[in-house]
């Protein structure tokens, strides 16, 4: 029979008006699943590394020495994975960062001893780091520039939804098992997800065309005086998370006083304060502009190291980590100001090369906290709370979001 009224849109319609919302299409998505898959994994035992290196007989400055080793490789890995995802492709660089990361993870879980985890690491950091430039770069292929921010607050949403349990279920194996066999555990867990997330980067489909020839003293030419400012301002706020980050197991359990489990919850509590914030942050960061949200989570930054240090209990560290779950209010327009100062096609170099930067001046932070700990535990939460103030006022002066591209 003709003429009758058309059957109402699929439920297809509406899941696509979902995804245009959440600025998700094959390739973001792919990112943000092999994003969510690998966090699954990692943070059943990441947070809990100082205990398991306290476990294998680390003494208090080699666990210092441990985060600044991460903080360097994370800056060396940038630009050649930078590098790699322009001159390969995306899809390549993903999937040999997921493969040298599930090699770290076989070494960090046969680690007979502390150094042995220093090993491992430098495969581990090939998912952390050298994905990095790559992970950003789709963002800025996939979407224009108006959807950006909203783009980079779905990823650091879906990777931090597993942090809401996984860092507890981390706990309870530990609890459970004893230190170096829970956190071993995560460990296999991890080699695990990491061949599923194999499979999700692969449905990756975005070709480039080979990038011309640029050196690396090229790229930093072309980065804008803006980007260099907010550079710089990002060095001081990264030094004043560098110096404590490392330690803040050790502060809550061995000095406050509470036992794995809860230190997974608190990391829960900070995560769901992520969740909570990001997205409508990032909404507004993409219509009314990014550098308000980024003063917000530079002072949130400054404040973190100061309120773990005045905390005595568990509900003290639980207000603690609201704060540390509030830097992340900026960090998708922090992220997506990068993006629009760097020239697109040097974009995974360029966004290789600031983190490479940034990273390789905050590296011996973490070794100063551990030389600080060993004076008092609370000096280098102190110091580092003076240190992130500088790097807000700093960036609150300097950086204008209207030299953007």
């Amino acid at each position: 029979m003709t003429g009758r009224p058309q059957a109402p849109a699929p439920p297809a319609a509406g899941l696509g008006r979902v995804t245009a919302f959440l600025s998700l299409e094959r390739n973001t998505s792919a990112v943000v699943g092999a994003m969510f898959v690998m966090a699954l994994g990692e943070n059943l035992w990441r947070r809990f590394i100082p205990k398991y290196l306290e476990a294998l007989g680390a003494p208090v400055v080699a666990i210092g020495a441990y985060g600044s080793t991460e903080d360097l490789l994370d800056g060396l890995y940038q630009y050649p994975g930078g590098w790699v995802g322009d001159r390969h492709g995306r899809r390549r660089a993903l999937l040999l960062c997921v493969s040298l990361a599930a090699v770290g993870y076989a070494i960090l879980a046969a680690a007979p001893a502390w150094p042995v985890v220093l090993v491992g690491l430098v495969f581990v950091m090939c998912w952390t780091s050298m994905a990095s430039p790559t992970l950003f770069a789709v963002v800025g292929d996939a979407l224009p520039r108006e959807r950006r921010a909203v783009g980079f607050s779905v990823q650091a949403i879906l990777r931090r939804l597993p942090i809401l349990v996984a860092p507890t279920l981390g706990g309870v194996l530990i609890a459970t098992q004893g230190v170096r066999t829970g956190v071993r555990s995560g460990l296999l867990v991890s080699i695990a997800l990491a061949g599923v997330t194999v499979l999700v980067v692969r449905r990756m489909r975005l070709d480039r065309a080979p990038p011309a020839a640029t050196g690396i003293a090229d790229v930093w030419r072309s980065l804008p005086t803006p980007l260099r400012r907010l550079l710089l301002s990002d060095v001081f706020i990264r030094t004043c998370d560098g110096m404590v980050d490392v330690f803040l197991v050790l502060y809550a359990v061995n000095i406050v006083g509470i036992g794995a489990p809860a230190f997974g919850l608190l990391i829960g509590v900070q995560t769901a304060t992520v969740i909570v914030c990001s997205l409508p942050a990032a909404r507004l960061a993409d219509r009314v502009g990014r550098k308000p949200f980024v003063v917000a989570t530079f002072i949130a930054f400054t404040c973190f190291p100061l309120a773990i240090v005045a905390a005595d209990s568990f509900a003290g560290l639980a207000l603690a980590f609201v704060v540390g779950g509030l830097r992340e209010i900026g960090e998708p327009a922090r992220k997506a100001l990068i993006l629009e100062f760097v020239r697109p096609e040097l974009r995974a170099r360029g966004v290789g090369l600031y983190y490479l930067v940034r990273s390789l001046a905050i590296a011996p932070a973490a070794t100063v906290g551990g030389v600080l700990w060993q004076s008092a535990p609370g000096l280098p939460f102190l110091i580092a709370g003076g240190i992130g103030l500088v790097g807000t006022v700093l960036f609150a002066l300097t950086v204008e979001e209207r030299h953007a591209g």
